[in-house]
């Protein structure tokens, strides 16, 4: 197995082939393995997990591996329309002036999706795109898994992972004259993927240097949206002074997704859940606050003088669900059974709160998954925005928060956390809290 360092993470097995694997050879083992795999036979080499994986969930969905799968491209006037709505359309000036002085030189494609797996813009050498013209590899197609099984743009999305694929671990026949080597880009502002990067080219012209080429295309769009994002938040301080100058506090100013531009009276993280006009949110050191529409933005004023936020992470009942109170009238939401998991393992892991790769190990059974982990902790945040405490993982230590279990006299009884998929988080309540009852 191999570890490749891809920016901040270290991405377990990603990389197809090392620096002195013969392509050849290599080549034809993953025909025999996909053989074998594919006619529903033992294979003499086991395929990396994230091909298996991808294999079985193609498979499952009846896709074709001889490549007779639709790949119908979208007319040009609506790939026209993607490409302006498309965040990404910001960035990839920059993208193609970092990738095109190598492209030609090195044989490959530079594809951008956005994040459904439609291909948006895509450059490089002629005659490698001319290849790619003749296996639909095209701008409006959608390269998802779902619809031309395992490639690199559509597994990375499956994942939520960096992807490097070569020759026939492709799910299509068609596709094992290539490499492909892709990374999802996230919002930096809400951890939603908005697109993939891809480099895409002969398979026996692959180089080691192409997945750290992709990785410095993914970390140079995600800074320039994180400072496009601060730009947005300087914006919005510039705009509603006028009307909050003179205000008292404790009061917060946040965008639409929550993040903080400005704050008065109170020592504000950088975050507070999605603010909404149909019930309050939620901050530490203020309690339950009304958000009202402010110039572009909200302003955050506490509800009452009771900063004390109370939390209920209710798993009494088949669909778990988390209760927000504080003096005032409680919300209540609904939780994914993911973000319920979430919740009680911070619940469980007290102060010292998890690190992303335990709650990777806890969800997902490894530490492959941290960009998948960071996401879906980045969505419940905005649910609960800062009562989700980060680096590590915690809940915020002014927050109060309780569990129901019904008739459960154990935690890790529960019929929720019994029938979790994770091994993880079984094995994690079972050694942090086997008698514990909330």
């Amino acid at each position: 197995m191999r570890d490749s360092a891809y920016g901040n993470v270290i991405v377990k097995d990603f990389s197809a082939a090392g620096q002195s694997t013969d392509l050849h050879a290599h080549a034809r083992l993953l025909a025999e393995t996909h053989e074998a795999v594919i006619g529903g036979s033992a294979p003499r080499v086991r395929p990396r997990g994230i091909v298996a994986r991808s294999w079985s969930r193609a498979l499952a969905l009846g896709l074709d591996p001889e490549g007779r799968n639709s790949r119908d491209a979208l007319p040009a006037d609506r790939v026209e329309l993607l490409r302006r709505e498309s965040p990404l359309g910001s960035v990839v000036e920059e993208l193609r002036a970092l990738i095109s002085t190598v492209a030609d030189a090195s044989r490959f494609l530079l594809v951008i999706t956005d994040g459904d797996g439609v291909i948006l813009w895509r450059e490089g050498a002629a005659d490698v795109a001319r290849r790619a013209d003749e296996l639909g590899f095209v701008s409006g197609t959608r390269w998802a898994e779902s619809v031309v099984g395992t490639n690199a743009i559509g597994t990375a999305l499956a994942e939520s992972s960096p992807v490097q694929l070569f020759s026939a671990e492709h799910f299509e026949q068609p596709q094992h004259p290539w490499y492909c080597s892709a990374a999802p880009i996230h919002d930096p502002r809400t951890g939603e993927p908005l697109g993939v990067v891809d480099i895409s080219g002969p398979a026996l012209k692959l180089h080691p240097t192409v997945g750290a080429l992709v990785g410095t295309a993914v970390r140079f769009a995600e800074l320039r949206l994180w400072r496009e994002h601060q730009r947005e938040l300087e914006q919005l301080r510039a705009a509603a002074a006028p009307w909050l100058a003179g205000t008292p506090g404790p009061w917060l100013l946040v965008d639409g997704h929550g993040w903080v531009a400005h704050s008065s009276g109170v020592t504000a993280g950088q975050r507070t859940a999605v603010p909404r006009t149909d019930r309050p949110v939620a901050v530490p050191g203020m309690g339950l606050c009304f958000a009202e529409p402010l110039a572009g933005g909200w302003l955050v004023r506490p509800h009452d003088e009771d900063v004390a936020l109370r939390l209920l992470l209710d798993l009494s009942t088949g669909t778990p669900a988390v209760e927000v109170g504080g003096r005032g009238t409680p919300w209540r939401s609904s939780l994914g059974k993911r973000h319920a998991e979430i919740l009680l393992l911070l619940h469980l892991a007290g102060p010292e709160g998890v690190s992303t790769t335990t709650l990777s190990r806890c969800l997902h059974g490894d530490a492959e998954h941290a960009v998948a982990t960071r996401a879906e902790v980045s969505r419940l945040r905005r649910l609960l925005g800062g009562v989700i405490g980060a680096q590590p993982y915690r809940v915020a230590p002014e927050v109060e928060l309780r569990v129901e279990l019904g008739s459960a006299e154990r935690v890790e009884d529960c019929a929720f956390v019994r029938d979790s998929a994770s091994p993880g988080v079984r094995a994690f309540v079972r050694r942090q809290a086997p008698l514990r009852r909330e």
